[in-house]
């Protein structure tokens, strides 16, 4: 068993929660110079747009407009971070 280490997320409110991985996950995953914090950051991104994304277009029934604001700020947000649409990096349109 490796050794792991733990990351710390904080809230706009100062809660705080922490994350234990198997040490040198993050570093498998980062490219040249990037730091461990941006690509977990990278990933919580990616993750949240994600399940933005699937809660306003792959869910039954009507989606509440308010979810719907949210996906679309979301998917600004992970342009603004990634250079590219969430549907482009998903591979589809919604």
């Amino acid at each position: 068993m490796v050794d792991t280490e733990t990351y710390t997320i904080e809230g706009p409110s100062g809660d705080t929660d922490s994350v234990e991985l198997p040490a040198g996950l993050v570093d498998t995953l980062a490219e040249q110079g990037e730091e461990p914090t941006q690509v977990i950051s990278d990933i919580v991104v990616q993750a949240l747009a994600q399940h933005s994304h699937a809660l306003v277009h792959h869910s039954q029934g009507e989606t509440p407009q308010d979810l719907v604001d949210i996906n679309e700020t979301m998917e600004e947000l992970f342009e603004d971070r990634f250079g590219m649409p969430l549907a482009d990096a998903m591979g589809h349109d919604h």
